[in-house]
């Protein structure tokens, strides 16, 4: 019970922080795809998606994924992009038209139920999102035809400093700034990554990895754009600092950046990511 207890909070936490940050994040990230998102093209040839095919969506956010799929199956295929923020939906949805043949449900991952089979499955950057992977996995399977695929990005582990700059740095003044439940990066390596969807019963697994780059401007900009655009728990946590606090996780972050700074003064990442294709056979 405890634990299904602590798996329903962090997913309410998870969307009341998604409610807030879905606009800056579609405005900044996912409608002009920059660094990582240039990966929604690998996803998509990965996932081998044809004309008339029917295929969910899983975890669409604001509809990057979505908007491209409208072409992908035509005019004779079927699209259902599931999400559990209303916001992120609300922006998917008028962002990515009115086609006929588009259908958007608000609905948890573990528990949602579709009246129809679909031929394939895309999911990106949220699989790590979910506390229990195996059951959303497992929900996903029983909704999938036979020999339907499902195709799935996630962050790497292990070169993602755009992350790790600041998070290395923070977690030592406050520990908890993240919570512990789930691990956010337990899918970033092609052995963990294959092995959660081998658990839930696909094969024919296939993992690609992939390097992208990405500019969040000088340090300052980077600094700056992490502080405004804080959801409110993490706000509050950075808002408890002293002054003198700030100013040290402040140097801390920016000797992180130095080995990606340029001459110019402009902080260039590396950002890893792994793209998983699977069958259900």
């Amino acid at each position: 019970m405890k634990k299904e207890s602590k798996g329903t909070k962090y997913k309410q936490r998870t969307i009341s922080v998604w409610n807030e940050v879905a606009p800056f994040y579609h405005k900044r990230w996912a409608k002009n795809e920059v660094g990582p998102f240039g990966v929604t093209k690998k996803l998509l040839d990965m996932s081998k998606i044809k004309k008339n095919d029917t295929v969910l969506d899983l975890a669409c956010g604001t509809g990057l994924v979505t908007k491209k799929l409208i072409r992908k199956v035509g005019s004779k295929g079927h699209i259902y992009a599931i999400d559990s923020s209303e916001s992120a939906i609300k922006i998917a949805k008028k962002w990515t038209g009115h086609s006929k043949n588009l259908h958007f449900v608000r609905a948890d991952a573990e528990k949602v139920q579709l009246n129809t089979k679909f031929d394939s499955i895309t999911c990106q950057y949220a699989l790590f999102f979910f506390p229990n992977e195996q059951k959303v996995l497992k929900n996903m399977k029983k909704m999938m035809k036979r020999n339907g695929t499902i195709t799935l990005a996630v962050h790497g582990k292990y070169n993602v400093p755009y992350f790790d700059c600041i998070l290395e740095p923070v977690k030592k003044f406050i520990p908890d700034y993240l919570p512990k439940y789930p691990e956010m990066d337990r899918f970033g390596t092609k052995e963990t990554f294959s092995a959660a969807i081998k658990k839930a019963g696909f094969s024919k697994i296939i993992v690609k990895k992939f390097v992208f780059k990405y500019s969040p401007g000088t340090f300052s900009e980077y600094w700056n754009n992490y502080k405004k655009h804080l959801s409110k728990p993490l706000k509050e946590k950075f808002d408890s600092l002293t002054k003198f606090q700030k100013a040290n996780l402040r140097e801390m972050v920016k000797d992180k950046t130095l080995e990606y700074t340029k001459k110019d003064g402009k902080i260039v990442f590396p950002w890893e990511v792994l793209v998983l294709r699977a069958k259900n056979q």
